[in-house]
């Protein structure tokens, strides 16, 4: 997995590149970003099929913040980034939630 931050100087904006690699994503048919960016909302952020079997995706976010995310593969896996910032006990006790600084 990785996170690729690319800073713009005429915005107070990160565009960041989310990739979940191949042997990750375990042969999936869809992979979304959820995370605070989105509300949590397990639909809105699709990531997309490369040719190296790899998803990725896109997005600018907020400068001066950190976000919490997860991986949601095929409706019903949860994975974190192992290239993340940091991690924080997400709200249920049960697992962590990778965090991106921007």
């Amino acid at each position: 997995m990785s996170i690729k931050k690319q800073y713009l100087k005429t915005k107070p904006e990160c565009k960041v590149t989310f990739t979940l690699p191949k042997n990750m994503s375990r042969s999936a048919g869809s992979v979304y970003l959820v995370g605070e960016f989105n509300g949590w909302d397990a639909s809105s952020h699709p990531m997309k099929l490369q040719k190296d079997g790899s998803f990725n995706l896109t997005m600018n976010l907020e400068k001066g913040r950190e976000y919490q995310f997860r991986y949601l593969i095929d409706g019903s896996t949860w994975e974190n980034d192992d290239r993340a910032d940091k991690y924080v006990r997400g709200p249920f006790g049960d697992s962590d939630n990778s965090v991106v600084v921007i």
